[in-house]
């Protein structure tokens, strides 16, 4: 009789590590496990790093496989800045992607280099998401914390070298810092910044594996551990994505991506052109307002978040988080268009529109970014808790007017995670592992002819509101 090969995925999210144990030959997943996070409110957006290994902890234990995974893989959130003193302790919370204090220093980074040579060194123009605005805020704000650092992680990184005791990171999660390149870190922009190269972890080659699982920690020792990604390379993993299929993602954050052959170079900052976690491209569009400032909205109303109306000529725009795209940092929400007969339903869907606008229009920016072509025939993979709520689905595809599949799997990133974990094992590529798992699998949607009403009532207001949404913070 065989013996079952298990696998462990894990993804640390701005919420929760979740976590899934997966058999290697089936697909099938045979425990899951979740634990919270617990995330600043207000202008900060930060985390102690402390929890969330906390979080692994348990998340993995509760799969009921921990000391059965033969190898073990960790997705997490992109950018956040974990800065270790030389014991590896944090020196203050991690800034977190959706940290938007740093704009300024974003801002500054691009004015004095210029977007276009930030899109053709790095591959994108930075925001105050990226991880280079957010050390240049922690160095012009908390110098005397800069000064004790003696490394710089991202959460995945640090998650993994706790596993391993090994301070790696891969090509996928690195490309979303900027100071990464094609060839290595960039020199150039590290001296800019004022941050050595000796306190950022070995960029791996894909398919190498970081290490092993060392003795006290919450997992069989000497498991095999892979590179580990950022959460949106892993799901890209997850899918099995081939190049050209665009993947739009409907979580806390909202993002729309591809794989591509071509290396994407966006100077105008729409388009991020991160690298993903196999050997090609990830271009990638990202929202700061998606499934939880639509609920906000709801609550606000009072009323259920599938309880939406049609019609009506309402705009609203729920950046109540400031917004990357558009780049909006000190956004806030705003609604235009309010008449006697405007139902609150009207006003539910109304958010829907404006927090779905951006991505969509997106898409097939991100394809042409990495030189990929623009076939509306092709599926948009809708993924993330949002598509498994009707409101959202029907939204998408009203105003892409393209087919919509919902893949059935959930935990996309874990189970990207756990792909990447299993590839270690069998020789294979972990989205040819994730393509056997049947993992994109699930129902389809056919196409609706596009809301272009809705679409161009949307861009006329915020070409007009462009003053008003963009200005910074008062003195």
């Amino acid at each position: 009789m065989a013996v079952q090969r298990v696998v462990v995925g894990v993804d640390s999210s701005t919420q929760a590590t979740k976590a899934v144990a997966v058999d290697v030959d089936t697909g099938a997943v045979l425990g899951e496990g979740r634990a919270p996070h617990t995330v600043s409110t207000g202008a900060a957006r930060e985390s102690d790093p402390e929890q969330w290994w906390r979080a692994f902890a348990e998340a993995v234990r509760r799969t009921g496989h921990a000391d059965q995974a033969a190898a073990v893989s960790i997705g997490a959130q992109q950018h956040g800045l974990v800065a270790l003193d030389s014991r590896g302790v944090p020196v203050r919370p991690a800034l977190l992607w959706n940290d938007v204090r740093s704009a300024p220093q974003a801002d500054a980074l691009v004015e004095e280099l210029t977007p276009k040579w930030w899109a053709r060194r790095t591959g994108s123009a930075p925001t105050a998401a990226f991880t280079v605005a957010k050390w240049a805020w922690l160095r012009a704000n908390e110098p005397e914390a800069a000064d004790r650092v003696a490394a710089v992680r991202l959460p995945h990184d640090y998650l993994t070298e706790r596993l391993t005791g090994a301070a790696v990171t891969d090509r996928g999660d690195a490309s979303g810092t900027g100071w990464w390149t094609p060839d290595g870190y960039d020199q150039d922009i590290l001296r800019r910044v004022g941050l050595g190269r000796a306190l950022l972890p070995e960029v791996l080659a894909p398919g190498v594996a970081a290490g092993t699982v060392r003795a006290g920690a919450p997992l069989r020792e000497g498991a095999l551990v892979a590179a580990g990604t950022g959460d949106n390379m892993a799901a890209a993993l997850g899918l099995g994505l081939r190049p050209g299929v665009p993947v739009v993602s409907l979580g806390t954050s909202g993002t729309v991506y591809a794989v591509t052959r071509g290396r994407p170079r966006d100077p105008s900052g729409t388009v991020a052109g991160f690298a993903d976690a196999r050997g090609d491209w990830l271009p990638l569009a990202c929202t700061l307002n998606c499934t939880l400032a639509v609920d906000r909205i709801a609550a606000l109303l009072d009323r259920d978040r599938e309880d939406v109306e049609p019609g009506g000529t309402t705009v609203l725009l729920p950046y109540l988080d400031g917004e990357r795209t558009p780049n909006l940092p000190y956004a806030s929400g705003l609604l235009h268009g309010l008449r006697h007969d405007t139902g609150g339903g009207q006003l539910l869907q109304a958010a829907y529109d404006g927090a779905a606008y951006s991505l969509l229009t997106a898409v097939d920016d991100v394809l042409r970014a990495g030189g990929e072509p623009v076939d509306p025939s092709v599926p948009l993979l809708l993924v993330g808790g949002g598509a498994r709520g009707t409101a959202w689905r029907e939204t998408v595809r009203r105003l892409s007017g393209r087919p919509v599949r919902v893949p059935a799997a959930r935990e996309l990133v874990a189970l990207g995670a756990a792909a990447q974990a299993a590839g270690l094992l069998t020789g294979e590529e972990p989205d040819a592992v994730a393509r056997r798992w049947g993992t994109a699998a699930g129902m389809l949607l056919e196409p609706v002819p596009r809301d272009t009403e809705t679409l161009e009532r949307i861009r006329q207001t915020l070409r007009a509101a462009g003053p008003l949404l963009s200005a910074g913070p008062t003195p």
